[in-house]
């Protein structure tokens, strides 16, 4: 039991403690919160209390992660002792953003640009206005309470409901693409197949998945064309789509002969090719009969030959890009790209991109399929910051899980796994 001098004392300092701590983090919002408007249209309420969780991982982490890379030169036992608890202070960072973005009314849509900075400008002396007398600030709590009672209660049930009639799903299956087109119930296009056969399958499986009409190959490439087997379990398959096959030859050679083995006709794709499944129209965009452009080496070429097609339903669109890189990212430009509402970044979000690319798909959505904690630096910083600027909206599948998209009104809607 405190003494009643210091139980008093404690009782008088503890608001201006948790004044002082709460006006930091709000202070930094504040700060920050113009750019967020301009570059990607939206506020994220959830950041004062986040970074109050975090705030006392900060100093650890940073203090004993520095201690670390001094003392690892001269003793890398020691070393790794303080980069223990820096590891932990970290994960705490980390895991704290994780589940506070994972939060209903985590962020909040806003209009994005010079106007949304306006329209900001003119929302917050209101607000401030609104919170100086204790009637108004009550009634601003009930709402809030209300709106957030509604999101987690109706608003589960209505994601649920939606989810069930999706158009596309980018599948968590780690570093790779595996992405699924809606061709009916219990059928879908797969466009690539990840690098793991029970990923695939899992992912096939949780959408009911008993028909795949057709499956796209876009380049041969393990972690687009090793989980093909994963589709092959207890379904039937109509026909897999390949880039030509003199770009890869010992790879494709290998996957002819499995696909001979099984009885499964192989088309080459070809640009113009379109095919209708269900409530599906794709069509083949590229690559084109002669060489793939080059880059840098044999791997950008064969990403360079990447089967990329434009899916169109009766409520949006969607540009799946393989993994294209700089040079045939110019080369769709130059010939011609339709527009897109769901973009699918090429490459797993690679800083080889052509900014014009970007820009000329149109795109309100960007969906990175990226493994967590890959060892190619996926998705690259400067290509996040390229989407968010052209006001994409930005999904990963390391830090969402699987992305679908449903149809929502005259639009689309990505929604988040977890």
């Amino acid at each position: 039991m405190l003494a009643p001098r210091w139980r008093d004392r404690l009782a008088r300092r503890l608001p201006r403690w948790a004044a002082e701590a709460v006006a930091v983090p709000a202070a930094a919002q504040v700060a920050v919160t113009p750019v967020l408007v301009l570059m990607s249209g939206q506020i994220a309420p959830v950041a004062i209390p986040a970074n109050l969780l975090a705030g006392p991982a900060v100093a650890p982490a940073t203090l004993l992660g520095f201690t670390a890379a001094l003392v690892a030169p001269l003793h890398m036992g020691a070393a790794q002792l303080l980069a223990r608890p820096a590891g932990l202070a970290t994960g705490w960072i980390v895991g704290v953003a994780e589940r506070a973005a994972d939060l209903p009314l985590a962020v909040l849509p806003w209009p994005g640009g010079l106007a949304g900075l306006a329209a900001l400008l003119v929302a917050a002396p209101l607000a401030v206005l609104a919170l100086r007398h204790r009637w108004s600030r009550r009634m601003v709590t009930a709402a809030a309470v209300g709106a957030l009672l509604a999101v987690v209660v109706a608003g589960s049930v209505v994601l649920r409901r939606s989810s069930g009639d999706w158009l596309l799903v980018a599948c968590d299956v780690g570093q790779g693409d595996a992405l699924l087109v809606a061709a009916g119930p219990g059928r879908a296009v797969v466009v690539d197949t990840g690098s793991d056969p029970v990923l695939m399958d899992r992912c096939l499986r949780s959408r009911g998945i008993r028909q795949v009409p057709l499956v796209v190959l876009t380049h041969p490439h393990f972690d687009h064309v090793g989980g093909l087997e994963g589709v092959f379990r207890g379904r039937s398959v109509g026909a897999v789509v390949v880039t030509p096959r003199d770009v890869a030859e010992r790879e494709s050679v290998r996957l002819s002969t499995d696909l001979t083995r099984r009885g499964i006709a192989e088309w080459t794709a070809r640009p113009g090719t379109r095919w209708r499944f269900g409530p599906s129209e794709l069509t083949v965009l590229a690559p084109w009969g002669e060489t793939p452009p080059s880059g840098g080496g044999e791997g950008t070429t064969i990403n360079n030959a990447s089967v990329v097609l434009h899916v169109r339903w009766a409520s949006g669109t969607a540009l799946l890009s393989g993994d294209v890189e700089t040079e045939a990212q110019a080369e769709l430009l130059r010939r011609g790209l339709p527009r897109a509402d769901i973009l699918k970044v090429p490459h797993h979000g690679s800083a080889r991109y052509d900014p014009g690319f970007l820009a000329a798909t149109g795109a309100r959505a960007a969906l990175i399929s990226v493994g967590a904690g890959n060892d190619y630096g996926h998705p690259a910083p400067s290509t996040v910051t390229g989407l968010l600027t052209l006001g994409m909206r930005v999904y990963r599948t390391d830090l969402s899980g699987a992305l679908t998209v449903v149809a929502r009104g005259t639009g689309l809607a990505v929604i988040r796994e977890r």
